[in-house]
């Protein structure tokens, strides 16, 4: 059983929960994929916080993941162990390359120790998980992760935990994709992507239960708007709790819930063929 649920002998733990990451086979980390990753609190490079609500958090070493794996084509590798990474959702899988070369790659489901994946860049291989190749190789109806948006960019498109989506067909220069999100879209066939589903699924039902939990994720305390004065945010004056009357918006004025957040003049925008719905309004946006 992946999420635990542990008797309320306190009010933090009552409405937690626990992921076990039984999938986790190797616990320290390899020393040479480390990175320092020091925290900006939210602040730029003039030391102005641009982001609030983040600050402090459990110190942690980036892991060097390998997105694009174009230099690995052609050359079998072997999954050392799977590993958690402080750093995302999902957990990363160590390959030991015939060559000697160690590369972090995003753990899909399924993928165990000792198993071999492949890569490739101008043939079909087989559709195994793990396995990386083309668009224009991957057969149709199969589930895909970690896909490139621009050939040789690297992965950007369902990285995170449990994430996938489904190649439906390809047609032209162009191969079409139903995200997660329920968007549909064209993305170029020399676009690489991953088999498989990326694992730990199971994140998405771990209850945190505490604010203590948050605030060792680096996420602070957020004020609401509406218990702001009239001067500070949109939302806020008035005699006791009042909205005002108007439509939920940040302290700039930009609606917060239901409008468009994508630019319409982005090139690719003709490349989208169904917008994603929101779930708030059951609209296309």
């Amino acid at each position: 059983m992946p999420i635990r649920v542990y008797k309320p002998t306190s009010a933090g733990r009552r409405n937690a929960s626990v992921n076990l990451h039984t999938e986790v086979t190797k616990k320290s980390p390899e020393k040479s994929l480390l990175r320092p990753c020091p925290k900006k609190g939210g602040r730029n490079h003039s030391g102005k916080i641009t982001v609030k609500g983040r600050g402090g958090g459990a110190k942690r070493l980036y892991r060097m993941v390998d997105f694009k794996r174009r230099d690995r084509d052609g050359i079998r590798g072997e999954v050392v162990g799977i590993e958690y990474d402080p750093n995302r959702t999902c957990h990363i899988a160590l390959v030991q390359y015939a060559d000697g070369v160690k590369r972090y790659i995003l753990a899909p489901e399924k993928l165990k120790d000792g198993d071999e994946i492949l890569t490739s860049s101008d043939k079909a291989i087989e559709p195994s998980v793990g396995n990386s190749m083309p668009l224009r190789f991957i057969p149709t109806g199969m589930n895909v992760h970690c896909i490139e948006l621009q050939p040789g960019k690297g992965g950007q498109m369902c990285r995170s935990a449990g994430a996938y989506a489904r190649l439906t067909n390809r047609e032209g220069g162009y191969a079409t994709l139903v995200l997660p999100s329920g968007e549909t879209r064209r993305v170029h066939v020399n676009c690489r992507a991953t088999i498989g589903q990326v694992g730990n699924s199971d994140h998405q039902n771990r209850r945190l239960g505490k604010a203590g939990l948050s605030r060792h994720l680096g996420r602070r305390p957020k004020t609401r708007g509406v218990a702001m004065s009239h001067d500070a945010h949109p939302m806020g004056g008035g005699e006791g709790r009042s909205k005002g009357g108007r439509a939920p918006s940040n302290f700039k004025g930009t609606l917060s819930k239901g409008g468009s957040t994508r630019d319409k003049n982005k090139p690719s925008q003709d490349l989208i063929l169904r917008r994603r719905r929101s779930k708030r309004y059951g609209q296309l946006r």
